[in-house]
């Protein structure tokens, strides 16, 4: 199981590059299939790693850097569009990449915090509900628009929270 978990997490680094292929495209479903195909690798390989009573070093490395791939390209996307304020994907991307740093010189990885875990659910849920391309996109991305706010504060505060514990 551990394995796969690992596997899983692979596979959403690979997906970073063809979704942004495919908002640069305007392949909008493609994109939003992707993102969500990525989120939810993101939950099973997590379960799978907790099924096998804890995962592999390497994916615990592994794991948050995917992340911040598969999260990266909608955010620059969306920040490049006007979507969302570039100074807010900025700082993200700033905390993203400190924290990042930080886990790397941890043994273990650096478990991710409450807040941490939290912060990525709001962030896919957001960019979900920002790509959405069906009907209803206009209320599903203000949705979207205003649960990247909550995110943005998480990220901040659990970053603060992982510095002042290291």
């Amino acid at each position: 199981m551990r394995r796969l978990a690992d596997g899983l997490t692979v596979l959403r680094a690979l997906l970073g590059l063809p979704l942004l292929l495919a908002l640069l495209t305007d392949r909008a479903v493609l994109a939003w299939l992707l993102l969500l195909a990525g989120g939810l690798s993101d939950w099973a390989d997590g379960a799978l790693a907790r099924r096998a009573g804890g995962g592999t070093a390497w994916g615990a490395r592994l794991d948050p850097l995917t992340d911040k791939i598969l999260i990266s390209a909608p955010l620059l996307w969306l920040g490049a569009k006007g979507v969302l304020p570039l100074l807010a994907v900025w700082v993200l991307l700033a905390r993203e990449l400190l924290i990042s740093g930080w886990r790397a010189g941890q043994g273990s990885g650096g478990p991710a915090s409450l807040g941490g875990k939290l912060k990525t659910v709001l962030q896919f849920a957001s960019l979900l509900l920002l790509l959405w391309p069906w009907g209803g996109a206009g209320l599903l991305a203000s949705v979207g628009w205003w649960l990247f706010w909550p995110s943005l504060l998480l990220a901040l505060s659990s970053a603060w929270g992982y510095l002042r514990a290291g």
